[in-house]
């Protein structure tokens, strides 16, 4: 199956510190896959640098084999790949409702189906469509992030770290919402630090570590590899 995103020897310096080292991946389309690694390890900075907000220093981001490199993020936004940020970042003082037509503010059509598709996806937001974002709990709060960003019809939606601070079982049902979004054919390019979970999703992933990717391979074979094992699924080598 053919790549959907590519990222070619990907440089990004802040000041003095190399954040990322010459990074290259494909995307494939219609997959999920997700980057892992500690916090710092240069995931969240790869993610910033497709969607439009940082700057690399080197490389090329193409994207249907179109550069889109030194793009705005809204034009980025425009061609296909949303981002759903770490923290989630919804609207306080806006609605439910406001918070998810925002996400469509590039539209020119009626979205109105898009919204019950969203609703339909997290029962609760509609339970609360009138409610303002800061009073969600967080979980429902990551739940209005990821439909804010499907508002936009991706091609491609990045998650930044979609479980942190949730609590357990509100992060499977993240996780089997990313499923199903991916079912829905979108291709989804997860950065998560539950690596065990994301592992379990994902089609392939990549071991990111200061700034340079030092492992990749199927989910299920970096979830196999012992040194993953013991780095990020907290399990031991066996002597």
């Amino acid at each position: 199956m053919s790549s959907i995103l590519q990222i070619k020897n990907l440089d990004v310096h802040f000041g003095g510190i190399c954040a990322v080292n010459g990074i290259s991946m494909d995307v494939e389309k219609g997959k999920i896959i997700t980057l892992i690694g500690a916090n710092g390890a240069g995931k969240s900075t790869i993610l910033r640098c497709i969607s439009g907000i940082v700057k690399p220093q080197r490389g090329d981001i193409l994207f249907n084999g179109e550069s889109i490199l030194g793009l705005s993020p809204d034009k980025i936004v425009s061609k296909g790949i949303t981002m759903v940020p770490e923290g989630r970042r919804v609207f306080p003082n806006l609605t439910v409702l406001e918070n998810l037509k925002i996400g469509a503010y590039l539209r020119k059509d009626n979205f109105s189906e898009d919204i019950e598709y969203v609703y339909s996806l997290f029962p609760r937001l509609k339970e609360r469509h009138w409610q303002l974002a800061g009073t969600l709990s967080g979980g429902e709060q990551q739940m209005l992030a990821v439909g804010r960003a499907l508002m936009a019809r991706p091609s491609v939606i990045m998650m930044d770290e979609p479980s942190l601070g949730l609590a357990p079982l509100v992060v499977r049902d993240i996780f089997s919402i990313i499923r199903t979004i991916n079912e829905k054919g979108i291709t989804v390019l997860l950065n998560e630090q539950n690596a065990n979970m994301a592992l379990k999703l994902a089609d392939r992933g990549y071991v990111i570590e200061t700034g340079n990717i030092t492992m990749t391979g199927t989910g299920a074979e970096l979830a196999a590899d012992e040194r993953v094992k013991e780095a990020y699924l907290g399990k031991k080598r066996e002597q």
